[in-house]
């Protein structure tokens, strides 16, 4: 992500999303939290959502610092497969 400035806000079907401060475009990312992980949470939800999003821009910052690899085309299997 670039240096632009993000907020958190809180969606009105109760979800927790990432956009551009001042812009009113569909957010870049949402997150939505079932009933029971919302039982579990309680009032810290924002908090759980915060945590997640900043460990997603790490994440994307990292990936950013690496050198690209050579690119070599290779099959690919398209099978869906639970990641954990």
């Amino acid at each position: 992500m670039s240096s632009e400035t993000y907020e958190i806000i809180e969606l009105s079907n109760g979800d927790v999303a990432l956009r551009r401060a001042g812009h009113k475009d569909d957010p870049l990312v949402r997150i939505h939290f079932s009933a029971e992980s919302l039982d579990f949470l309680r009032e810290h939800k924002v908090t759980i959502a915060r945590a997640m999003l900043e460990a997603g821009i790490e994440a994307v910052q990292e990936i950013n610092a690496l050198e690209p690899e050579p690119f070599e085309e290779e099959d690919v299997d398209l099978t869906e497969h639970t990641i954990h």
